[in-house]
């Protein structure tokens, strides 16, 4: 394996400049790697190939590299090893559970997919996924408003003067823009679930942008039911009156088709799967018409239920794909010490935590490849 990660490293050894800054992330990368029984703290990944733990902070804090080339370097790579027609972007969040006040863009704020309120820092996350893999290619810290005008706490943990006050979902569109334009990641569709699904500034930039999603929202999201006939992903569908719809789980739904999805695990499962044309809620009024998904399991069970903008004459076949393919990243949005240690860091300041969570990314780029040549 070690023979292989070198030639692995080989391939961006340049972005990080100075020899020594090569070297240790060289170390840096081992160490992520290594599959450790303990936390894989900075003396654990020290001890993997004779670094010191404090050289390797000096590494994440202070050395003269940047982590936008290598995001991109990473997004081409994996751009040739996953990309295809079929491609998914795949947005969400992770949060870090933290004790203390110090570590950058920390408090007390609905923390990761299961959004329970904990003392935490979150990272917003973009995820790629096709029947050839999935993997993060691209993160970013979100910074309550507490930490953007507090001028003390923004120069103690380092952040840039030009950083300003982004929502979390405005972050995950910034990254989507980037990686759309560096073009070497395919896709017309983005999925999500949680917060980013259930906003409708999101979907409405979506909208504007020309990518179609698959969003999963909760039984409980306002909605109406669409005024007019429509084909139903080329399915006949039923003229339904206007009549107001106070959520998606009051609806009924009929006409259900079955399809084959890709599971986390790597497998495959059978779901069922109805659509009916509905209307988004605009402050408490009747908005842009959306399909609304429906799916159960072949043995029952409560339904999920999805939003999308896909075109008219889209199969449903292909809009239950996109779903499985959002579902087939779910390990990726957890808190990643599995396989890269993705949450376990030391790091206080903004560019140490960037840089780490990018490192991670690289590890798990390293693994995509290990998977494929499998």
């Amino acid at each position: 394996m070690g023979d292989t990660i070198t030639a692995f490293h080989s391939q961006y050894a340049d972005l990080f400049g100075r020899r020594e800054a090569r070297w240790h992330s060289e170390q840096y990368l081992r160490g992520l790697l290594a599959r450790a029984d303990s936390r894989r703290s900075a003396a654990t990944i020290a001890g993997v190939d004779g670094a010191t733990p404090r050289a390797l902070q000096r590494f994440l804090s202070s050395s003269g590299w940047s982590v936008g080339p290598l995001i991109a370097a990473i997004q081409r790579d994996l751009g040739a090893l996953l990309s295809a027609p079929d491609g998914v972007f795949v947005l969400g969040e992770i949060g870090f559970r933290k004790q203390g006040t110090k570590s950058v863009g920390v408090g007390r704020q609905p923390c990761g997919r299961l959004a329970d309120v904990a003392n935490c820092q979150v990272g917003v996350f973009l995820a790629y996924a096709s029947e050839r893999g999935q993997a993060l290619v691209d993160a970013r810290l979100y910074l309550p408003r507490e930490w953007i005008d507090d001028a003390e706490r923004r120069r103690a943990a380092g952040i840039p003067p030009e950083i300003g006050y982004r929502t979390r979902e405005e972050l995950g569109l910034e990254m989507l823009g980037l990686a759309r334009r560096r073009g070497s990641l395919t896709g017309e569709w983005l999925a999500s679930d949680g917060r980013y699904a259930q906003s409708v500034a999101l979907r409405h930039a979506l909208d504007a942008e020309g990518l179609r999603y698959v969003l999963e929202v909760p039984r409980t999201t306002p909605i109406y039911s669409a005024p007019h006939a429509a084909a139903v992903f080329a399915t006949p569908a039923v003229a339904r009156p206007s009549d107001r719809c106070p959520v998606i789980g009051s609806l009924t739904a009929t006409g259900w088709q079955e399809s084959t999805l890709p599971t986390p695990k790597g497998t495959s499962s059978t779901y069922r799967f109805a659509v009916r044309r509905v209307q988004d809620s605009k402050e408490g009024d009747p908005g842009v018409d959306r399909w609304l998904v429906v799916r159960r399991d072949m043995a029952g069970g409560d339904p999920r239920y999805y939003l999308s903008n896909a075109a008219q004459d889209t199969p449903l076949a292909t809009v239950a794909h996109v779903a499985g393919l959002r579902e087939a990243t779910a390990p990726l949005f957890r808190d990643g010490r599995g396989e890269t240690g993705l949450g376990e860091y030391e790091v206080r300041g903004w560019q140490g935590w960037h840089r780490h969570v990018t490192l991670a990314l690289l590890a798990g780029t390293y693994l995509a490849y290990v998977r494929a040549s499998a």
